[in-house]
């Protein structure tokens, strides 16, 4: 019951992660955008692209936070939960349209024709403001990230590598990477101060182009695993083996696959050997037992499908293929 309240409050938590990093880059975006025309420098319209590109993305994220919790329906028998992944690709390559292609497009056309560097002083005060409001937001995302990694008793970093919560994983390395360009466009900034030269500048462009390409990578690579069909942990099939094993009537489990459909939300099918000699109400009750085992052991998992199928040796014996 606790693991089940921690699942829906997790929804809860993930929603308002997403909210905070979008109000954040929203306002952000506004005043990057008229630091860099006001300084000329390219490094701060880099950083406006990239505030966008993240408001767009926390927008995208939203967006599938909502329509993934649509109950199932008889033309989605499975429910909605695959289409938070989809909607979390979308904001991968707006990350990459928005703010990877035109950092890099920026740097190199201020490397190639160079820029006029105004007052810079509307540029440092615009990025401390946003070094705060960033730095805010990444708490959030980062104290949820804690806490889900705590209650699932595994380190923190294996938990944001793995987690199916891709949305609270975006907000994390987007505002990581926000604040490391934040810093790269205050050196672009600097550097052009002291040498009058436009060149730091668009090499900090350049990088903080480079720096949203990896986030897009790897937030794109995150949500295509979903999408394609990623299983529970090795650990947690283990258990579940260990569970049907366990049902009174089960002999064995001979074919086991997992499916995660959504930060909370998994489907088990086996293919099982039932005891030859048990009758067809005790199947019927075991598989009921089996089904309510997994319910209560592992709250994530909504959908259970079992398939009573002969063992090896009943195969072997009647001339069948031993393998089901």
């Amino acid at each position: 019951m606790a693991d089940t309240e921690h699942a829906r409050n997790g929804g809860g938590d993930s929603t308002f992660t997403v909210l905070v990093a979008a109000f954040a880059n929203l306002g952000i975006a506004v005043a990057k955008a008229v630091a860099g025309v006001i300084s000329g420098s390219s490094a701060m319209l880099s950083e406006a692209a990239h505030s966008v590109a993240d408001t767009v993305t926390e927008v995208l994220l939203l967006t599938s936070l909502k329509r993934s919790v649509r109950p199932a329906d008889e033309d989605h028998p499975l429910g909605h939960g695959p289409e938070r992944y989809l909607w979390a690709l979308l904001a991968a390559v707006a990350t990459f349209v928005g703010g990877a292609v035109f950092s890099l497009y920026d740097g190199i056309h201020t490397l190639t024709h160079g820029e006029d560097l105004g007052d810079p002083l509307v540029s440092y005060i615009v990025l401390a403001v946003a070094f705060v409001l960033e730095g805010y937001s990444l708490r959030t995302g980062l104290r949820q990230v804690r806490d889900e990694a705590a209650h699932h008793r595994v380190s923190f970093g294996r938990y944001l590598r793995r987690t199916p919560d891709t949305a609270v994983k975006a907000v994390v390395m987007e505002d990581s990477a926000a604040l490391a360009g934040l810093l790269l466009a205050a050196g672009g900034l600097l550097g052009g101060q002291l040498t009058g030269s436009g060149v730091w500048d668009g090499v900090a462009s350049l990088c903080i182009g480079a720096l949203l390409l990896y986030v897009a990578w790897v937030l794109g690579r995150s949500n295509v695993e979903f999408l394609v069909g990623r299983p529970l942990p090795r650990t947690v099939r283990d258990r579940i083996r260990a569970e049907l094993v366990a049902v009174e009537h089960i002999e064995a489990v001979l074919e086991l696959t997992t499916l995660v459909q959504g930060p909370s939300e998994a489907l088990v099918a086996a293919k099982v050997d039932f005891r030859d000699v048990s009758t067809a109400a005790q199947i019927e009750w075991a598989c009921e037992q089996a089904e309510q085992r997994l319910r209560e052991e592992f709250p994530n998992v909504r959908r259970v499908y079992l398939d009573p199928t002969p063992g090896f040796a009943q195969r072997r014996s009647e001339g069948l293929n031993p393998w089901p």
